[in-house]
């Protein structure tokens, strides 16, 4: 079974192209917080809790940015159940 197929499988989506498209929106989210980073990072200062503060606050600002693109690449479906399913793991809500 290729690598394709097995995210079809885990991620049950129907095409291939879909797999793709799933990948592509998480880089575009990773690649915007990091460069997000560069413009914040110099107002926040050098300190290590800084850094931990930032990560913490960034969190919701990744999960808005993976809807919106997921909403422009055509999945917003798939990304909607996944941040669903993330939050209720996050905050212990099990059904």
């Amino acid at each position: 079974m290729s690598f394709i197929n097995r995210l079809k499988a885990r991620w049950n989506v129907q095409k291939a192209w879909m797999v793709w498209v799933i990948l592509l929106v998480f880089a575009l989210t990773g690649f915007t917080v990091m460069y997000l980073k560069k413009f914040v990072k110099p107002y926040l200062g050098e300190d290590w809790w800084v850094d931990m503060v930032y990560y913490i606050l960034i969190l919701p600002v990744y999960n808005l940015l993976l809807l919106f693109y997921g909403m422009i690449f055509g999945q917003l479906k798939y990304f909607w159940a996944f941040e669903k399913r993330f939050f209720q793991r996050l905050f212990g809500r099990n059904k």
